[in-house]
């Protein structure tokens, strides 16, 4: 959900040529495999953008040089990125949270609920981009 909210804000601001986004997980659960259908519908409702292109794909040890911040949602997976975080990284890792305004540090996992813990999570995620993108333009 992350990826889609980001690349349609970068977009909206013309500022697709200063940025790579990608989206992984840390564990390989899900690689190959399209965001969850309630993540896509709620981001066709919410921006009028199809996500329907992307493909889960398992974080590596080149992400920490090709990209210049890994955000991450929850303190699992920060704990996770921080075990497997080469020696001579230089990506910067946080939590999403730590850019929210309203200091919601961890984005909750809403796979097991309903569409309404998608839409929390959407309006939390936009917003703590939305800071983000103000601090790193």
């Amino acid at each position: 959900m992350a990826e889609i909210i980001f690349t349609k804000m970068i977009q909206d601001a013309k500022l697709e040529h200063h940025w790579h986004i990608d989206s992984a997980g840390t564990a390989a659960y899900h690689c190959g495999d399209q965001p969850d259908g309630r993540t896509l519908s709620t981001c066709e409702k919410n921006l009028e953008v199809r996500g329907h292109h992307l493909k889960a794909r398992q974080l590596t040890k080149k992400d920490f040089k090709e990209f210049e911040y890994i955000l991450c949602m929850d303190q699992s997976n920060l704990s996770n990125i921080k075990r497997v975080t080469p020696e001579k990284a230089t990506a910067i890792v946080k939590l999403l949270g730590s850019y929210d305004p309203e200091k919601v540090m961890e984005v909750d996992d809403p796979y097991y609920g309903g569409r309404d813990g998608f839409e929390k999570i959407f309006v939390q995620i936009t917003r703590a981009l939305k800071q983000f993108l103000q601090e790193n333009p």
